[in-house]
């Protein structure tokens, strides 16, 4: 039996254990999307919370969980008659991973039986094994977005539908959705991250006695789990009856609509889109005060369902972090708050999810003598943040800072989204500490803080603009992307091929065209056809890949006058946004002085790319073959890693060679590999050395001021409707 390290015992992450408690006594609430560094116990807490579920009670024989007192009525297994014998069993954990097809996650017909048995046999997918429990999808980033988007579906509609071939198969498929993901090797789509309910930032505790008190508990848990489990059995079982009777007491839960009214004020203070972060709020709150045991909603149960569903429904472009200004969310809600008092509204006490015997119910030690849940152990008010081991956080709720944005204006407001697009064009002064377009192009010495990257804030950059096309030539087979010609899975159909194994995606007229010749000589007599295994045929189909876009920029001092260098990044940060949105790698080599350096490894995250472009340094002379040497290693490696993405290599220079060794040798290595030259010469006399490069490297030429001028004719149009 495999023991899980219990949810009792992981030390800090209050947050995080809020929202996955909340999820699981309402799966209303609507998922949990964990955003963190590596090494930070998320998959360990996702897989603890699955064992603190109360068990299901399913129809005996049912491949979708029915419940046995209200079975589906359309299920593939039923019909079940309603009250049946059960059969009790632990709520269900399944993993979703990142190399999943489309049918495995959905489910899927066969195919071949139904060609050649008339029969419709329907395989269920990991959608039906997940009813009823929990579908933990560890970094979702890089799930290809189709399978994002039927996965967000179904837990948003709790259905699954299967379409193939003219049959039609649908069954339940409610569950607690658990992403994590890494922000360093790519974001989400805005539109798939404002489906995830709740987000919650993940960071590893900088308390020396917090982070000894984990490697502790870890060691422990390694040597005897059994044992480990065993001293934390009292708490895990407390946890569990509490979420079991809060989940029973969702149904009585009042929202009074002066709480109604102060979502709904919150969520259009804070500008979010569209109106799901209203209702997320309300249900979470909902959840919230039934887990508190109360049953009437309290602007406390406001508070903690908005610090944990608008954080990431505050971004506005690709470069911005999530976070949520907590004054300016007190503020609202005191404002808010008008002459109807909460009943029951503690006085104190914020999110308290560890303890057995509910707000004031954890107890002093554990039964090996460690400190228990919602212990203090480990610096002032429990830790670093404001949340001790196991999450006694202070009053008004743990971690109030949560790294997130609080700066203010200069004339005392609070920042919106329309002010950040005025600091991006320069029309509004900056408060103090926040970067924006600097003058004459200077970089600061100094960054900002969380957020600071956004487009619009980029040290020496202006706002980015759209970009033409760049696509690599012929048709590749990466992964899915918007740039290039690819043969997917996924697109239109240009033709069909023999499978290479079982059929996936069936061409069901060129099967008929490869069967009907034998017919009479397989001795058909009736209607139907006489189908072989030959036969069969796939669909082969066209859509567009995502590609490695390699940045190499001239970072030289004939590079770095004022001007040019900020035109130099804000075109490369316009790339940048580009690639973002067809779903590119990116990776960023810079040369200048004696040599060239990658200040930007291959990386699914154009956030990490504009940190680098903020800080990068200008001067000194040209090595341009040092540039080019670089990235041909660079893209030598990458191919090794990564053989069916193909490359693009964005070359921003003015041609100049004033270093280095040959360029004709360097740009050799390049053979071969799509390029795309940004001419970065300026002024009345220009020497076209970019353009000898460019046919040197049988690249398409683009001028800086091409890129500039197609910017301006967007914003121009933008305008104009």
């Amino acid at each position: 039996m495999i023991v899980t390290y219990p949810f009792s015992a992981v030390v800090g992450l209050d947050d995080l254990k809020l929202a996955l408690v909340l999820n699981a006594v309402s799966p209303r609430a609507g998922g949990v999307l964990v955003r963190g560094e590596k090494g930070t116990a998320k998959s360990t807490i996702v897989r603890a919370l699955a064992a603190q579920l109360p068990a299901v009670n399913v129809v005996p024989g049912c491949r979708f969980a029915c419940d046995p007192a209200a079975p589906d009525a359309g299920c593939p297994d039923g019909p079940h008659e309603p009250g049946g014998q059960g059969l009790e069993r632990p709520a269900a954990l399944v993993e979703l991973p990142v190399g999943a097809s489309e049918d495995r996650l959905v489910g899927s017909l066969d195919v071949e039986r139904a060609l050649t048995e008339g029969v419709k046999a329907f395989e269920p997918g990991l959608l039906a094994a997940a009813h009823r429990g929990v579908l933990y999808v560890d970094e979702v980033n890089l799930l290809h977005d189709h399978l994002v988007d039927l996965l967000l579906d179904a837990a948003s509609l709790g259905t699954c539908y299967v379409e193939r071939e003219s049959v039609s198969v649908r069954h339940a498929a409610r569950f607690l959705l658990v992403g994590t993901m890494n922000p360093e090797e790519g974001e989400l789509r805005p539109q798939l991250l404002d489906r995830f309910g709740l987000t919650v930032e993940v960071k590893a505790s900088r308390n020396p006695e917090e982070r000894a008190e984990v490697v502790r508990r870890r060691l422990a848990f390694d040597a005897d789990p059994g044992a480990f489990a065993a001293r934390w059995a009292a708490e895990e079982a407390a946890l569990a009856s509490r979420i079991a009777q809060a989940r029973a007491g969702v149904p009585g839960v009042r929202l009074p609509d002066a709480r109604l009214r102060q979502i709904a004020t919150v969520c259009a203070a804070f500008e979010v889109d569209g109106l799901r972060a209203d209702l997320v709020t309300a249900s979470t709150a909902i959840a919230h005060a039934a887990w508190q045991g109360r049953d009437v909603v309290t602007t406390e149960d406001v508070r903690a369902a908005a610090r944990l569903s608008l954080p990431h429904r505050r971004r506005r472009d690709p470069f911005d972090a999530p976070g949520l200004d907590e004054a300016l969310l007190d503020e609202l809600l005191a404002r808010t708050s008008g002459d109807e008092e909460d009943p029951d509204d503690p006085d104190g006490g914020g999110p308290d999810i560890s303890g057995p015997g509910g707000p004031e119910g954890t107890p002093t030690t554990a039964g090996d003598g460690t400190p228990p849940p919602g212990g203090s152990e480990g610096g002032p008010d429990g830790g670093p943040e404001g949340g001790g081991p196991e999450g006694g956080g202070p009053q008004g709720g743990p971690g109030l800072d949560g790294g997130h944005r609080q700066d203010r204006a200069l004339d005392g407001r609070y920042p919106t989204a329309a002010d950040d697009a005025a600091q991006a064009a320069g029309s509004r002064e900056m408060p103090p500490g926040v970067e924006g377009t600097a003058p004459d192009g200077a970089v600061p010495e100094h960054g900002g803080g969380p957020g600071k990257e956004a487009a619009g804030r980029v040290a020496g950059v202006a706002a980015p603009y759209r970009v033409p096309l760049l696509e690599v030539p012929g048709v590749g087979e990466g992964a899915a992307g918007r740039r290039s010609r690819s043969r997917t899975p996924h697109g239109r159909a240009t033709g069909s091929r023999r499978p290479a194994g079982r059929v996936r995606d069936l061409h069901v007229t060129a099967t008929v065209l490869a069967a009907a010749p034998h017919q009479l000589r397989r001795g058909r007599r009736g209607p139907g056809l006489v189908l072989r295994e030959d036969d069969l045929r796939e669909v082969v189909r066209e859509g567009r890949e995502g590609n490695l876009v390699l940045f190499v920029v001239d970072a030289s001092g004939s590079m770095a006058a004022r001007k040019r260098m900020t035109a130099v990044k804000t075109a490369v940060l316009s790339l940048l946004l580009d690639a973002y949105q067809r779903r590119d790698k990116v990776g960023l080599v810079t040369f200048r002085g004696r040599g060239a350096a990658v200040a930007l490894p291959p990386t699914s995250s154009v956030e990490a790319g504009a940190a680098r472009l903020r800080s990068l340094p200008t001067g000194g002379r040209t090595p341009l073959a040092a540039g080019l040497v670089r990235a041909a290693e660079v893209l030598r490696v990458e191919r090794l890693r990564d053989p069916a993405r193909r490359p693009l290599l964005v070359l921003v220079t003015d041609g100049r060679a004033t270093a280095g060794g040959d360029v004709d040798r360097a740009a050799a290595l390049l053979e071969g590999t799509a390029a795309v030259v940004v001419d970065c010469e300026s002024g009345p006399v220009r020497l076209g050395l970019a353009v000898r490069l460019a046919a040197r490297l049988r690249a398409r030429l683009v001028s800086l001021d091409s890129l500039a001028d197609l910017g301006s004719v967007v914003r121009d149009h933008r305008k104009a409707v």
